[in-house]
């Protein structure tokens, strides 16, 4: 287990029962005394960006939902900071959040790739201790964060990458049914 801090990736227990996060890879942005709080990398939104921002209309981006918490609000991970300034650093190559108002100008301009940023509609967020605890009872198992997950062109494959990465007895893991009890 590594420590908790910003870039952490949270991948979850193939047999954690928490819909939100069934089959999840978490990237924490932020950790803690007071909690914690990231974005599930790994699950599509059913709305593209310009169907949520309507000064975006006809923009095809895709939107993940980033957690069960304030899903009415947006964010973004990306790794465009000579692009995008205000951003707070989390990985050595990935950025959370920025000037919206520059991201929205580069959208329409065609300045950004898909691959270079990434909404999130919500997050997911823990109060104090609670991750720790949820850690203790082996809900999550943690790795670095990488650009090549955070911006993996295919979010159905992230949580099985993310462990492959791990290799040994975790790279196993991605052929365990969710639910043993149905083997």
């Amino acid at each position: 287990m590594i420590d908790l801090s910003a870039g952490t990736l949270l991948i979850s227990d193939p047999f954690l029962k928490d819909p939100n996060f069934l089959r999840t890879v978490v990237l924490l942005c932020e950790h803690q005394f007071e909690g914690s709080f990231g974005f599930v990398l790994n699950k599509l939104y059913d709305q593209k960006i310009g169907d949520l921002v309507e000064d975006l209309a006809g923009i095809k981006f895709p939107v993940y939902y980033g957690g069960p918490v304030q899903v009415d609000t947006l964010h973004f991970l990306h790794r465009c900071p000579e692009l995008i300034d205000g951003g707070i650093l989390v990985t050595d190559d990935t950025y959370w959040g920025g000037n919206f108002e520059t991201v929205s100008a580069l959208l329409k301009q065609n300045g950004l790739q898909q691959n270079d940023i990434r909404f999130y509609i919500g997050y997911s967020g823990w109060g104090q201790g609670q991750l720790e605890d949820e850690l203790k009872t082996k809900s999550w198992i943690t790795s670095a964060g990488t650009s090549k997950l955070i911006f993996h062109r295919y979010a159905n494959m992230i949580w099985k990458e993310a462990l492959k990465d791990l290799g040994g007895e975790y790279e196993q893991m991605i052929n365990y049914p969710i639910d043993p009890q149905l083997n």
